[in-house]
């Protein structure tokens, strides 16, 4: 393999290194999942303890506490406003999750680079899928609280995986994106935090889209993280099915997004041994 020769950027291109490496891919996947909580008593089962305390927190604290109310809900506080509230904080947390690893992502595993056979595109790929299976197991405790709540979940909650995807893809491209950034500017990975932590309170998470001025709404639905959210909570607790222009326009952008950040990645990957 000529190690000068440019990295393909096509999806089908991608999909074929998928498939061949699909292996390296699996056990890459397992490998980030377990290390997660290696050392610990409880292992993997942490991923379904934290989220399960999370919620255990929130419906103390908003259902005991500030006895809160949901925009749609006819009972206040308990189990109505944390299902609300964990819907949001699943999709910025699956975002956050993924961007806050991205910078270091190459940098990390930096004995693969000058690798000439190892396909470095499959890592930011390994990391949103271990994201997800920590997202999927969050998304059966959120099922479960829905139910135990006055929320009344009807078919239209099928269509949740069809809200993810383009999300999934999105962050992904992202990923890429900030993954080959990090290894030419490693002051990147200083401003990750402070900028999720300033997106966790300017998303529609611990409050409704509706509760924002007008004004703003537009600017607010620039954020992903809105759009998720908000059409999440649509599905599931408010039986209302998603706008198809606006999931068709939230597509586009996730698959132009996804390709870009794959093309930039592909193309700056030849210097990062270098820089490395």
């Amino acid at each position: 393999m000529n190690p000068h020769a440019p990295h393909p950027t096509s999806p089908l291109a991608l999909l074929r290194t998928l498939w061949t490496h699909r292996g390296l891919v699996r056990a890459l996947v397992g490998r980030e999942i377990s290390g997660r909580y290696k050392g610990s008593v409880f292992g993997v089962l942490w991923s379904f303890l934290t989220p399960l305390l999370m919620v255990l927190v929130f419906t103390f604290v908003f259902g005991e506490i500030f006895q809160a109310r949901w925009a749609g809900s006819n009972h206040s506080g308990g189990l109505d406003f944390a299902s609300a509230l964990f819907t949001g904080l699943l999709a910025y947390q699956f975002l956050a999750d993924c961007i806050s690893r991205s910078p270091h992502i190459v940098v990390a595993n930096a004995n693969y680079v000058k690798k000439v056979v190892f396909p470095l595109e499959v890592l930011p790929v390994v990391s949103v899928l271990a994201a997800l299976f920590h997202l999927l197991i969050a998304y059966v405790i959120l099922l479960g609280l829905i139910l135990a709540s006055h929320w009344t979940m009807g078919s239209t909650a099928l269509l949740a995986p069809l809200v993810l995807l383009p999300y999934v893809l999105l962050i992904l491209g992202l990923c890429w994106a900030l993954g080959a950034l990090g290894v030419y500017l490693r002051d990147i990975g200083q401003l990750i935090q402070p900028g999720l932590t300033a997106l966790l309170f300017l998303s529609p998470v611990f409050y409704p889209l509706s509760s924002v001025p007008a004004a703003l709404q537009p600017v607010y639905l620039a954020n992903p993280v809105t759009y998720v959210s908000e059409t999440l909570r649509g599905v599931l607790l408010h039986q209302t099915l998603p706008d198809p222009i606006h999931w068709l326009v939230f597509t586009g952008i996730s698959l132009l997004v996804a390709w870009l950040g794959l093309s930039l990645f592909q193309t700056t990957r030849k210097g990062f041994a270098d820089v490395i």
